[in-house]
């Protein structure tokens, strides 16, 4: 199956991250500015990922204030991450069977880029689209 680059190839891969110092408060306004569900957490390296799972078990089903709590109090550490080379098949198990739903992806210990499962189900259709079509074509042929 297809590699994990080609899905980073095909989206628009700019990262988006905040400071483990960065508020709460500011990671939500900057997932509802680009309109994604997931933060990564990083300074110098990756650190963590802050998601809207996240936002509701730990801030505000524990009474906290988003404005005065830290990402590095409530971030999810020790993450699973991918590599490029990774099949697209290898990432869906992973995200299966660890209920997560963004994968960071690391190369040579570099941070470069993050999917999502909308990334990979939306690979994964657009792929098996264009099989049917080269089927299509080869039996008109």
């Amino acid at each position: 199956m297809k590699s994990v680059r080609k899905i980073l190839n095909q989206k628009n891969n700019h990262l988006i991250k905040l400071s483990p110092n960065a508020t709460v408060f500011e990671a939500l306004q900057l997932m509802m500015d680009h309109n994604i569900s997931a933060v990564l957490i990083a300074d110098e390296n990756l650190e963590g990922i802050f998601t809207e799972r996240d936002y509701a078990r730990k801030v505000v089903l524990q009474g906290k204030s988003s404005k005065e709590v830290k990402l590095k109090e409530v971030m999810t550490a020790n993450l699973v991450t991918i590599s490029p080379q990774d099949s697209v098949e290898y990432c869906m198990q992973i995200m299966t069977d660890r209920h997560i739903r963004h994968l960071p992806v690391l190369e040579f210990e570099n941070l470069v880029g993050m999917v999502s499962i909308g990334d990979v189900v939306k690979f994964v259709i657009e792929d098996q689209k264009q099989t049917i079509q080269d089927l299509e074509s080869y039996i008109k042929s």
